[in-house]
């Protein structure tokens, strides 16, 4: 099974190439940092004016919410970091908050140009109604 927190205590003090032997985060301020991420990116996208959940039907729907995909892009960017093992100050919190801001002005401005949302169904045919 996928364990997170164990898989970044392993690789950040595995590869440890910088000399810093003396890694202190224990597996409890990794999940913090992953929560103040979390609810950084939300707060900050909901200030943004993001809805908080895409149109309906969810299922097939390509639009940018708050819930999806914010956090996760804060997760994705955070775990990078702490596997590099760069947690700047208090232990990845400070980093937490930066990244949870950066990842929702991502999602707001920058995401539909890196992933464009894909063409309909009848796109490019001619509708006679």
């Amino acid at each position: 099974m996928f364990d997170l927190v164990f898989d970044t205590i392993y690789f950040a003090s595995f590869s440890n190439f910088y000399g810093l032997s003396n890694i202190s985060l224990s597996s409890f301020d990794i999940l913090l940092a992953y929560i103040v991420a979390i609810v950084c990116s939300i707060i900050v996208a909901l200030v943004l004016r993001l809805p908080l959940l895409p149109s309906k039907p969810y299922r097939y729907s390509f639009d940018v919410s708050a819930l999806y995909p914010t956090p996760i892009i804060a997760i994705g960017i955070l775990s990078i970091f702490l596997v590099l093992n760069y947690t700047f100050m208090y232990n990845g919190l400070v980093l937490a908050v930066v990244i949870g801001v950066l990842s929702a002005l991502f999602v707001k401005y920058l995401f539909d140009f890196v992933f464009p949302k894909p063409l309909d169904n009848n796109a490019g045919e001619d509708i006679n109604e």
